[in-house]
């Protein structure tokens, strides 16, 4: 009998700075676009700063990806030196360490030292990085999430950009509107389908705080005016 599982946990990485990229761009475009035009700005000045917009939004989140996983792949690495270390030098001590992780999790002690001792010698660093350190072995890549980032910025905010340029100057803040939610609300529910959670639950978490963002800049914008 087979048995077919296909989990979706190993998509975890690449699906979240891609989704985080491009409901930024939507998001942070359609906002942008909207406050402009609700502080009574001419419709040809709006292009010019939107442009920016986008261009400055895909390098802040490259440069924020980048950051923030290249401070976690340097942890990662700085804990794994260290677990090296620790197995050369006091191997034995480490060897209980492990076992007592898996008394934990409800082995029984002779099985657990067993357990330990086995997975020691097929790949003790392995096994520490795994059980111990909480590194499953993907470790975290920086320029990858910073490219994916940026790009999809560039691509969500492309699609508000594209709804400005082909929308009447009297419907523009609806057109925009309406667009930009559509959008919102299949990305989050593409992004709920490729990691295998609710569809609906997705979509509905990343339309409100679109619609959220998008109706305090229209405030802001008329509000503060040009």
């Amino acid at each position: 009998m087979k048995h077919n599982e296909k989990h979706k946990a190993h998509r975890i990485a690449w699906v979240r700075a891609a989704v985080l990229g491009a409901n930024d761009g939507i998001i942070s475009m359609s906002s942008l676009i909207i406050g402009v035009a609700a502080a009574h700005v001419d419709h040809n000045d709006i292009m010019p700063v939107s442009v920016a917009g986008v261009v400055a939004g895909a390098m802040s989140m490259a440069a924020g990806e980048y950051v923030s996983v290249g401070s976690q792949a340097d942890i990662e690495q700085a804990e794994i030196a260290l677990e090296k270390r620790h197995l050369e030098e006091h191997t034995e001590f480490e060897k209980s360490e492990l076992a007592d992780i898996y008394i934990n999790r409800g082995l029984d002690p002779d099985m657990a030292f067993n357990v330990a001792e086995q997975l020691m010698a097929h790949d003790a660093l392995g096994a520490h990085m795994r059980d111990e350190l909480g590194i499953s072995g993907h470790v975290a890549k920086p320029i990858q999430a910073a490219l994916t980032s940026a790009l999809t910025f560039t691509i969500g905010g492309a699609l508000p950009l594209l709804t400005f340029y082909c929308s009447p100057t009297q419907h523009l803040t609806l057109t925009i509107t309406l667009f930009s939610l559509a959008s919102l609300a299949v990305l989050g529910g593409l992004a709920a389908f490729v990691g295998g959670a609710s569809i609906v639950k997705g979509s509905i978490r990343v339309l409100f705080w679109g619609a959220l963002a998008m109706f305090l800049t229209g405030i802001i914008g008329n509000l503060l005016g040009t």
